[in-house]
């Protein structure tokens, strides 16, 4: 069972208690969710908040991939994982992102929420702007893609 969804900051803010309802099942033992927030400090600079921009599409299509590609890479074939990551500008302490899962086994549970987050930080066309205190701004500068050679 997958969600994913890019949620725009000014319509709607991520839920946690979506996140929850999504993978609460009595077929899993193991359910975690991992939120990331926007932070006072990053590079030394004082940050304010934070806006993100997506390709909506193939974010929506990366994060199919990762989930679909957890089952073989993993050996994870039970799960429920809800993915979410806002878009627009965001204060600190306000979720950018979450990942919930759930899978018969802890173990799994910890492998697979991992497994996402370092694959959509890779792979997902996802980009963020810091506001900092001395009213400048930057574009961050995110992962390189890395083509595997087979």
């Amino acid at each position: 069972m997958l969600h994913t969804d890019i949620v725009d900051s000014k319509v709607k803010k991520l839920s946690l208690i979506d996140a929850e309802k999504f993978i609460t099942s009595n077929d899993f033992g193991a359910s975690l969710i991992f939120s990331g927030t926007v932070r006072n400090q990053n590079n030394n600079k004082s940050v304010l908040g934070i806006t993100y921009d997506s390709h909506d599409a193939l974010v929506i299509k990366s994060f199919e991939e990762i989930y679909s590609e957890a089952e073989e890479k993993l050996n994870i074939k039970s799960k429920s994982v809800f993915i979410e990551h806002a878009k627009g500008y965001l204060n600190l302490g306000e979720i950018s992102i979450i990942i919930a899962v759930a899978c018969k086994h802890r173990d799994e549970a910890y492998v697979l929420s991992r497994y996402i987050i370092e694959e959509i930080k890779k792979r997902s066309p996802i980009w963020k702007k810091e506001h900092y205190t001395n009213n400048q701004s930057d574009w961050l500068k995110g992962n390189p893609i890395i083509h595997e050679k087979n």
